[in-house]
């Protein structure tokens, strides 16, 4: 079992913790020692590893990126040209351009090597639903 994929379902733009889902894969793939590969196969999310247990940290991120990256229809996007999807198309490709949409998590004594208030997340970037396809993959 050195591969699965799982799918997320998505509610809009925000942080989506799959880590559970990620720890159940190691734990039963009975691997002592590698590194577990999170891949997502999306151009308009993407992939962050983040703090867990405060969910201010949530609603801070999400309140940045807003500001960071404003929807298309903003004034000061007005220089945005693929509009295709909507508003919040490009602006959601721009923020999964600033973040990752890989990441790569130790396994040491069969356990992924995290923090304790890490957790593994999706960031949705469009404000509609989806469901996102995430990839595991592990290496010894």
């Amino acid at each position: 079992m050195p591969q699965t994929m799982l799918t997320l379902s998505t509610r809009g733009q925000g942080l989506y913790e799959f880590t559970d889902q990620a720890r159940t894969f190691v734990r039963q793939s009975g691997m002592e020692e590698g590194l577990l590969t999170v891949f997502v196969r999306h151009t308009s999310c993407s992939l962050l590893i983040q703090e867990n247990a405060d969910p201010d940290v949530k609603t801070d991120l999400n309140s940045f990126f807003r500001r960071l990256v404003p929807p298309s229809s903003d004034p000061s996007m007005q220089w945005v040209v693929h509009t295709t999807e909507g508003p919040d198309d490009m602006p959601a490709h721009i923020k999964a351009a600033l973040t990752q949409v890989s990441i790569s998590i130790p396994i040491s004594r069969g356990r992924l090597v995290l923090g304790t208030w890490q957790g593994i997340y999706l960031f949705e970037h469009r404000d509609r639903p989806h469901r996102r396809d995430v990839v595991l993959h592990l290496s010894p």
